[in-house]
């Protein structure tokens, strides 16, 4: 059997926003390594060429639009660019999202409230949206959400609010598609070593976090699991600490 053969994803086209850095390039990767054709999105046009330089060093088909999820038209105007490109759409993963600084409710600005729940909340709409407008029976939808979907933490208030109403468009768009055929999973990751922690908290132990190579895999092999079930929760913890 040759290499092409095995690739479990071949001739499928997959969108992954915020696929420019962490978990989404990460994801990436791991699903050009299986033979799927890629759109990855990102507001940052110079980390979105980066990605999309080393996705074609991989001998991806890559296609590469700066996108701003919370646009409805620069959303639009993607799916646009996705069916002139690839004329389908297989997979969705949702992984677009930004954080904020650890702050109370009291001193939180509106400003920085409403950047965060218009990208991980409002940006998953609009996105999921367009891409069933494209998608058929057999089709993968992976939300990621974090473990602050169904936790949360003193100073997050916005991303835990962002998060738990993800959760909750997540599992209510799982029972509308399920007679459809489209999976819905929900990705929980756990503490995982990206650009985040810039943000949330510089000083943490970044040697005890997952990578997110490690998170990228479970996720591949969770679209790929057998079509006799459904993987619908999907929550990866690291190993090492409390993390």
């Amino acid at each position: 059997m040759s290499k092409i053969s095995k690739l479990r994803l071949r001739g499928r086209v997959a969108l992954i926003t915020g696929g420019n850095q962490g978990i989404g390039l990460a994801t990436a990767r791991a699903l050009a390594a299986e033979g799927c054709s890629l759109v990855v999105t990102g507001r940052n046009e110079s980390t979105l060429k980066k990605a999309e330089k080393e996705l074609l060093r991989r001998r991806a088909k890559v296609l590469a639009v700066q996108c701003d999820v919370r646009d409805p038209l620069s959303v639009g105007q993607l799916f646009l660019q996705i069916e002139e490109r690839f004329g389908r759409l297989d997979i969705l993963i949702n992984n677009a999202g930004v954080v904020h600084p650890n702050l109370k409710v009291a001193d939180f600005p509106l400003e920085s409230w409403q950047e965060v729940i218009d990208t991980n909340l409002t940006g998953m709409f609009l996105v999921t949206r367009g891409a069933l407008l494209m998608m058929k029976r057999g089709g993968v939808i992976v939300n990621n959400l974090s473990i602050a979907a169904k936790r949360v933490f003193p100073g997050s208030s916005a991303y835990a609010a962002s998060k738990h109403g993800a959760l909750g468009f997540t599992n209510t768009l799982r029972e509308e598609l399920r007679e459809q055929g489209i999976r819905v999973i929900a990705l929980l990751p756990g503490a995982t070593d990206t650009a985040v922690w810039n943000v949330l908290w510089p000083e943490a132990p970044r040697k005890k976090m997952m990578s997110p190579e490690t998170v990228a895999k479970a996720v591949v092999d969770a679209i790929t699991a057998p079509l006799d079930g459904t993987i619908e929760e999907l929550t990866i913890r690291p190993r090492v600490g409390t993390l």
